[in-house]
């Protein structure tokens, strides 16, 4: 055979030059992030039906309008295009207005959406702490006596769920030689895996002077150690407690997955994938305060908790994040804006978001695959871009 191959000519590259030590880099996370289980060892997460998702909504009335932004006025189309985005969800008072999916992405395709896995997670850990299974308030210990001797030691599952742990750790996403970079060859992320588990990782990890609970550290560590709590808590592996108490009553249309570690430990901080429809369904349920298809499935002071009334405006301050929301905090593993909409969000690298606004009653899911992990000034933007999109809709 000459010439391109089909995959070839899609995606500007060939399928063996995707490879453990390159699936995050551009160009070739255009297909991994659609394709993370045929790299990284991957546990399904079942969806309600097999039958298929509702048609593409067109979103091209959209796409030619213009949005004011930090470089000044461009068209919709050219901020996606501009933001590597890979697929667009758009819903509207609980039904969907519009998708746009890149040339590479396919309509039914899964997208690795990064850290909003932690949001999923926090949402698992709402629906158990309302069934009683699951205190937030406890002592980490309780549910992982083995942490004793960790950063982890004297720290309460509050300070987990709200990155409020004192933990000597920095995301050095390109750092090679980093604490970071063991954290990802423990789970199974990187080359050379395979020596030593997450939860052996996790337990390594030692606590700074300061104490818990007084400042906002985005630490990924925290959210794979929320889900090895919940497993501890509920007796049950996170893949099947995801699809049991959020996916299959959600009415989730397609499969989601998780990766998973030499022990099938799930990567909770952001091994999960699901559709862009998906996802969007989370934001309207979340907007709904916890409830879809007629019935509840997180109980609504939770979700009140989570977007609106809860977290520690100073804890937030302190941090490095207070940038991007002057106003805002962060609850449960979700980030209220600070706006007077109300929104609240939930984020992932590389250009992941699910934003939701509910004076507008506007839910946007968006999956990229932006080349650096952090971009603020792009993320400044896009927050923007949505606060444009809801008062245009």
């Amino acid at each position: 055979m000459t010439g391109k191959t089909v995959f070839e000519t899609r995606y500007g590259f060939a399928r063996n030059e995707v490879l453990l030590a390159n699936w995050r880099e551009s160009p070739f996370s255009r297909w991994s992030f659609q394709n993370a289980g045929e790299l990284v060892p991957s546990a399904r997460i079942a969806a309600a039906s097999d039958n298929g998702e509702a048609p593409l909504q067109d979103l091209s009335g959209l796409l030619g309008d213009s949005v004011t932004l930090a470089g000044g006025q461009e068209t919709v189309a050219d901020f996606l295009v501009r933001s590597d985005t890979d697929a667009l969800t758009i819903m509207k008072a609980g039904n969907v207005v519009g998708d746009w999916f890149a040339p590479h992405m396919d309509f039914d395709a899964r997208h690795i959406v990064f850290s909003i896995g932690k949001s999923l997670t926090a949402i698992v850990a709402g629906i158990l702490e309302g069934e009683g299974i699951f205190d937030p308030e406890a002592p980490v210990t309780l549910y992982l006596p083995e942490a004793a001797g960790s950063a982890y030691g004297d720290a309460s599952v509050r300070h987990v769920l709200d990155m409020t742990v004192s933990l000597d750790f920095e995301e050095a996403y390109l750092d090679p030689e980093s604490a970071f970079a063991r954290y990802r060859r423990a789970m199974l992320w990187n080359p050379g895996g395979g020596t030593e588990s997450l939860a052996a990782f996790l337990l390594t990890l030692q606590r700074l002077a300061e104490p818990h609970g007084r400042t906002f550290r985005y630490r990924s560590p925290n959210s794979d150690l929320l889900g090895i709590l919940l497993e501890r808590a509920s007796g049950q592996r996170f893949a099947e407690l995801m699809r049991e108490k959020l996916w299959l009553p959600l009415g989730a249309a397609s499969e989601a997955s998780v990766t998973v570690d030499m022990e099938g430990t799930a990567r909770t901080a952001g091994g999960i994938s699901v559709t862009p429809r998906d996802l969007a369904r989370v934001g309207e349920m979340m907007r709904q305060g916890g409830t879809a298809n007629g019935r509840r499935i997180v109980p609504e002071a939770w979700v009140r908790d989570t977007v609106s009334t809860g977290g520690d405006t100073e804890a937030w301050q302190r941090g490095t994040m207070a940038f991007l929301f002057p106003q805002g905090r962060y609850r449960n593993k979700w980030y209220q804006t600070g706006a007077e909409s109300g929104a609240f969000c939930a984020i992932g690298i590389h250009g992941q978001w699910l934003y939701v606004d509910p004076k507008a009653e506007m839910v946007i899911a968006k999956m990229s695959s932006q080349p650096e992990p952090v971009n603020d000034p792009l993320d400044i933007e896009t927050v923007a871009f949505f606060e444009a999109l809801s008062r245009m809709v």
